[in-house]
């Protein structure tokens, strides 16, 4: 017959309990745990030394850079690779048509998706699965650019902002996203608000939007990243130099300052433009306003994703 062992009893938490199989379970430090912390740390460091590089790159001088193999930490710190890529206008009018296509192309792709995803989501809507086929086809196949091109013209909207904001209207990945978060919600509060009376459009924008903050934050998130770093609609669509777009004008100014630096190489004259630092810098002002932004939103993207990909 197996001894059973005595229970101890004390009011010293700090002392063991001892029960009829020994010593209390305690948490032990396996080596899979350890494993994994040593991938995840590597995979934290691939992924920050690299922007610890573009910053320090952006800050340094071109002598600093060519004396480095590895430069993390400049010891000559300089801010003339940011005031030489503002001082070109260029960079104010890319930033002025990239913030319009964010004002202008996000409300769009909002509505449209939310609207459809909605709609794909209920239950009675007539044609959903055929409606959901023609939509899952269009992440294989699309129609290609000069169609898209030739109707941009017979619109007589090349060289306007609207070209590049109509052109993309729902991002389909997205769409099945959020309309499997729709799918998600309690059926029986959209069917108490239709016997109240309340229309689709009221029961979309008063009861389904409101308690889906969540996904709507993260489809909104999404769309202002791909929208902010538009430039390849823009670079077909608009040739008009007061209307390029951010991605174009701070690769034309790191271009001209690669000729500079090259016309200069052999003289390194003082005036010469640091073309990688500008790089660099260029880099940082690209993602500083949509890192500036995704803080705000953090709370909702996780929750977004997870509960709208469960199906």
């Amino acid at each position: 017959m197996e001894e059973v062992k005595p229970v101890s009893k004390t009011n010293n938490h700090d002392k063991p309990i001892f029960t009829k199989h020994g010593r209390g379970k305690h948490t032990k430090i396996q080596t899979l745990d350890v494993a994994l912390l040593v991938i995840l740390t590597l995979l934290g460091l691939a992924i920050i030394i690299p922007f610890i590089y573009v910053i320090a790159v952006s800050f340094s001088t071109q002598q600093e850079y060519l004396k480095s193999s590895v430069l993390l930490i400049p010891k000559e710190v300089t801010l003339e690779n940011y005031k030489a890529l503002f001082q070109d206008g260029r960079i104010w009018i890319g930033f002025r048509t990239t913030t319009l296509f964010v004002l202008l192309g996000v409300p769009l792709n909002m509505f449209l998706t939310t609207s459809m995803a909605y709609g794909l989501s209920r239950p009675d809507f007539p044609f959903k699965r055929s409606f959901v086929y023609f939509v899952v086809i269009t992440m294989l196949f699309s129609g290609g650019i000069v169609p898209m091109y030739l109707l941009m013209k017979d619109l007589q909207l090349i060289n306007t902002i609207w070209s590049v904001v109509f052109n993309y209207g729902i991002n389909t990945f997205y769409l099945i996203i959020m309309m499997n978060f729709f799918r998600s919600l309690p059926i029986e509060i959209m069917e108490s608000a239709k016997i109240d009376g309340a229309g689709e459009w009221r029961i979309m924008f008063r009861i389904v939007l409101p308690i889906s903050m969540p996904i709507i934050a993260t489809m909104t998130l999404f769309y202002s990243v791909d929208r902010w770093n538009e430039w390849f609609h823009a670079m077909i669509y608009i040739r008009d130099n007061n209307l390029v777009a951010l991605q174009l004008a701070l690769r034309s100014i790191v271009i001209d300052s690669q000729i500079s630096q090259q016309m200069n190489v052999s003289s390194l004259a003082t005036d010469a433009k640091f073309s990688e630092g500008m790089k660099m810098a260029a880099v940082i002002v690209t993602m500083l306003p949509i890192m500036c932004v995704f803080p705000f939103l953090q709370k909702y993207f996780v929750k977004g994703m997870t509960i709208g990909a469960i199906k």
